[in-house]
């Protein structure tokens, strides 16, 4: 069944904040209505199954890994009504045109992603995403250090809040990452900054 107008709807946060389990309980619920449903993750997320988006509370959806956005027209089913990106962060900014023009021919266009990276600043395509999309949620986890709202994702190294010249793509879970809220969040100047 075809949609009246096509959309695109971003879920974003920090990690740990259920992003993935906003977009699988949205993709239920549109098989519940047989929609068509495509669902596309980078290739580099491989954390927890190749051909599924999982969420670190464990739920699942089938998806195909892609190595790059464009490969998401080589996949597309002609009859599919509803796709799904997961991790779009880790997409280059081609994402954007493509749910564009995904959302131009009427499909419903579901994206989830971080919205800041570990540094907490805006990561890769997710800023210019939620700016085009109709609707956007940004969901919040739990600070590891004090229980309050987090909306930052924490990057350790040994225990230690890694540095800002640290590389911003690492993949990784529980082991190197938290939520933090702002008063916790840390990210030590790099080794030649000058401290005042």
């Amino acid at each position: 069944m075809k949609h009246a107008n096509g959309s695109i709807e971003v879920i974003c946060g920090s990690m740990f904040s259920g992003k993935t389990d906003e977009l699988i309980r949205r993709l239920r619920r549109a098989a519940i209505a047989r929609q068509k449903i495509q669902v596309f993750k980078p290739a580099i997320d491989v954390r927890y199954a190749v051909e599924k988006v999982t969420s670190h509370a464990g739920t699942e959806f089938d998806a195909i890994p892609v190595e790059k956005a464009a490969d998401i027209h080589t996949h597309l089913d002609k009859d599919t009504t509803v796709v799904a990106i997961d991790e779009a962060q880790f997409f280059n900014n081609e994402i954007i045109a493509i749910t564009d023009e995904l959302a131009a021919r009427g499909l419903r266009v579901l994206v989830a992603g971080l919205d800041t990276d570990f540094r907490s600043e805006p990561f890769g395509p997710m800023p210019a995403l939620m700016a085009k999309a109709e609707q956007v949620d940004k969901l919040q986890a739990i600070c590891m250090v004090c229980g309050e709202p987090a909306c930052r994702t924490q990057r350790l190294v040994n225990g230690k809040p890694a540095r800002y010249d640290d590389p911003v793509v690492i993949v990784g879970a529980a082991e190197m990452y938290e939520a933090r809220c702002r008063a916790h969040h840390e990210v030590p100047c790099a080794a030649h900054c000058v401290q005042d």
